[in-house]
């Protein structure tokens, strides 16, 4: 039997701009199904990882699943196009993801966005010219030719795997075309994995960096408790700024107040979100599982310009998910299924499905928006009668493109001093 196996990893992405004429409805509904599709998948994700710090790239994987869309059929196709709102397939929902994807941030504006998405395919597979056809504009795609026989390989260095667009090992897709990986076969695995020999890997892969509008001061950065989930406290780095920023309150259909802050970064094209329950005893579990697209959609009305002290812990994290156990439980079943899976529309092999399917994603959060290493200083702060905004609890926050809402990064913080690798 033949297998499908698909990494999903940080992700390529796709960023929905403003731009489009005459797409107005159109954009909103894609807006809106991206929302849906992001919650519902961060919804799954909380009930296993209850106790943890959480971050997921819900963007990332719904577009993992609308390139294996593309070469899905029948009821495989069915699942994906329910799980996801919307069928990849249709020329309009193309069109408009592939003009969507021409705004992917700008560095001179202090937003650093590095995304690739390649398809490795075991040689001798044969890809349909139709799928190679829409496959070229999902994503920033390539082709890479592999060879998984080989048996010096693992996983992990097929996920570390870097790829050049333009060198000699890898190319975006062309019909009937595709290149041999050379050199040290780093894209290249073992028969072991997984049981079998996979025939084809989708690795995709995303990096964010971006810059505040205002930077935090490292000079204002002080160690302040953090209070956990179980009450227990626990000395972090805690980030400090007096500053205009929109802010919210709100409440759940369960009459739970909370409140929600907005950070932009540098050209405000793309900004942090962060909610936190207003009473201090209510634990965050009673917030996510009362978020919604609705509630998230309500932010944009509901927020208001406001000086105020914000203090917001210093955090590192990374997560790293087996999407097999999530996507069914979102009706994505059949694609896993050995006797069901049915991506006919992608290569002349019959038998392709999906043995296993990863997702990881990581963010760091410090003063100046990007990766920085640098001495805290302790200092007093001078109090302000302005109102505070101090997440010294768990709270949950989001990365989302402004002009358009889309979701790019979500999750929570339970725990600052829980830094990941």
């Amino acid at each position: 039997m033949c297998r499908l196996s698909m990494t999903s990893l940080l992700a390529c992405l796709w960023l929905m701009t403003g731009s489009c004429q005459g797409n107005g409805s159109l954009q909103d509904s894609m807006n809106q199904l991206h929302t849906e599709f992001a919650v519902s998948l961060y919804q799954r994700l909380t009930e296993t990882e209850n106790k943890s710090n959480l971050i997921v790239s819900p963007v990332s994987v719904s577009l993992s699943l609308g390139l294996l869309q593309l070469g899905a059929r029948r009821n495989t196709l069915a699942q994906l196009e329910a799980g996801l709102g919307y069928n990849a397939n249709d020329v309009h929902v193309q069109n408009f993801l592939l003009r969507s994807q021409g705004d992917v941030g700008n560095s001179s504006q202090g937003v650093r966005l590095r995304h690739s998405c390649s398809l490795f395919v075991q040689s001798g597979v044969q890809l349909l010219t139709e799928f190679t056809q829409h496959a070229s504009a999902w994503g920033n795609s390539s082709l890479a030719r592999a060879n998984f026989s080989q048996p010096n390989h693992t996983l992990s260095q097929l996920d570390q795997w870097e790829p050049n667009h333009g060198n000699d090992e890898t190319l975006p897709f062309q019909p009937g075309e595709s290149r041999e990986l050379s050199g040290s076969g780093e894209a290249q695995g073992e028969a072991s994995w997984w049981g079998q020999r996979p025939q084809m890997a989708l690795v995709t892969k995303v990096a964010f960096q971006g810059v505040w509008q205002k930077q935090f001061l490292f000079t204002d950065t002080q160690n302040l408790p953090f209070t956990l989930s179980d009450g227990s406290a626990v000395k972090v780095p805690m980030m400090y700024q007096a500053t205009e920023v929109n802010f919210g309150q709100f409440r759940t259909t369960a009459e739970q107040r909370y409140t929600v802050l907005e950070l932009p970064y540098l050209g405000r094209a793309l900004s942090l979100l962060v909610a936190l329950p207003s009473d201090r005893k209510s634990p965050l579990s009673s917030l996510e599982s009362h978020i919604t697209a609705r509630s998230v959609a309500a932010w944009d009305t509901g927020l208001r310009r406001t000086k105020m002290d914000v203090f917001l812990p210093r955090f590192r994290m990374q997560n790293r998910f087996d999407l097999r156990s999530v996507l069914p439980s979102m009706g994505i079943s059949d694609a896993f299924n050995p006797l069901a899976a049915d991506f006919s529309g992608m290569a002349v092999e019959e038998g392709l499905y999906v043995s296993d399917a990863f997702h990881e994603a990581r963010i760091e959060v410090t003063e100046d928006g990007t990766k920085a290493s640098a001495v805290t200083a302790m200092v007093l702060l001078k109090r302000s009668r302005a109102p505070v905004f101090k997440a010294d609890r768990p709270f949950f926050f989001l990365l989302r493109q402004v002009s358009t809402g889309s979701i790019l990064f979500m999750g929570r913080v339970v725990n600052p001093a829980d830094q990941a690798p």
